[in-house]
């Protein structure tokens, strides 16, 4: 006997949609210190005009930043990477409870609630895990699935929403979380060369949470049932690996330093536009959809010079970029998370609209650029 077996539309016309994975919910947080380009350089007392110029032509305003503790003579001395790492485990878990409780606030939602746990990070390493430690220190159900995707970049919250999406498809109804927490002052490596000078310039402090759930979520955490709010559904994915440009972006041993030293080769901005075309022309492929057709684009806040590149490769107006640029005004950099951040600021404009398209596009090391196609 044969039994006929129910298969989802292609994703030709994109309707339906009926148990497709759902962004629901979204929370961030950051630590606790905010300075000025200008502040930072007083206080890190850099006199090099190169360095200067960097810090202040970076069309940041302000970061989140966790510095150095004084030394002699209350200069801010470089820290050994023991303490680095002890930094990173603080902050992340820090950051990363509270951005994930104001991403259950955000929906009704109770910590009892969550069924997955996916944790994000590339400041710090960490056994057995960001996602074993928030799950302690926050409580969480101990039966909660995880995962840790660490070393990615700034590109591996899309990488976390492909694999948590495919979650959500196994165990309908149940809700799972994307948490990327980047404690990027754990990654600071104070040594006047312009190397690190660019890496100091651009990245803050900064974690953000995403709930997921693949068709309607009851929460009944608190005693009481919610229906989770309709949000986007996560239609589609493209990725591409630029191989020649393996190296361009890495955080790799520093023997000069004896610590974790991030690179970033100069040229990695135009790299990345010149191969942005190739990504959303495959995310976009079969899909009956032209550019024109995306209402909003939330692009990962890489630096000004990347995110200059991205709208002249694509065609976007800066009206598109709008939240793309803000958060790198308000918050530099912050690595995995920085997409999710432009997502919150879209959703507090309450302009999305049911049938909306949006494209969600993050790049890191690699040199990779990952995509997803999403509809209101």
């Amino acid at each position: 006997m044969t039994m006929a077996i129910d298969r989802p539309e292609k994703l030709s016309g994109l309707t339906g949609g009926q148990g497709i994975t759902r962004m629901v919910g979204v929370g961030t947080a950051s630590s606790a210190d905010v300075f000025t380009q200008d502040r930072l350089l007083e206080l890190l007392e850099i006199e090099d005009p190169r360095i200067r110029s960097v810090f202040l032509n970076s069309a940041i305003d302000t970061r989140h930043l966790t510095l150095p503790p004084e030394g002699p003579g209350g200069v801010r001395v470089a820290e050994p990477q023991g303490d680095l790492l002890d930094k990173h485990k603080k902050l992340a878990v820090e950051m990363g409870g509270q951005a994930l409780q104001a991403c259950l606030k955000s929906i009704g939602a109770s910590l009892s609630d969550v069924r997955h746990l996916c944790c994000v990070t590339s400041t710090g390493f960490l056994t057995p895990g960001l996602s074993a430690l928030i799950i302690r220190d926050l409580g969480l159900d101990p039966h909660t699935s995880r995962s840790d995707i660490v070393g990615m970049g700034c590109n591996a919250g899309l990488n976390a929403l492909g694999v948590v999406s495919g979650w959500s498809a196994a165990h309908p109804g149940d809700l799972a979380i994307v948490l990327c927490a980047e404690a990027c002052s754990a990654a600071y490596a104070l040594d006047g060369t312009m190397r690190t000078a660019v890496v100091n310039s651009l990245f803050g402090d900064g974690a953000a949470a995403l709930a997921l759930v693949n068709g309607e979520w009851e929460g009944n955490g608190d005693g009481t049932t919610e229906i989770a709010p309709v949000g986007p559904r996560i239609l589609k994915f493209a990725s591409y690996i630029i191989t020649d440009a393996l190296d361009a972006m890495r955080y790799d041993w520093d023997r000069d330093q004896d610590r974790f030293s991030f690179f970033l080769d100069p040229q990695i901005p135009y790299v990345v536009g010149a191969h942005a075309e190739i990504v959303i022309d495959r995310l976009l492929a079969g899909t009956g959809l032209r550019r024109s057709d995306i209402g909003h684009w939330l692009v990962h806040s890489g630096g000004k010079k990347v995110i200059d590149a991205v709208v002249v490769n694509l065609g976007l107006s800066r009206h598109d970029v709008r939240h793309t640029v803000g958060v790198l005004r308000d918050y530099g950099n912050v690595s995995s998370g920085s997409f999710l951040f432009s997502y919150e600021r879209l959703l507090e404009e309450r302009i999305a609209e049911p049938g909306d398209y949006g494209v969600l596009m993050t790049m890191g090391p690699g040199s990779q650029i990952e995509m997803a196609l999403i509809q209101w």
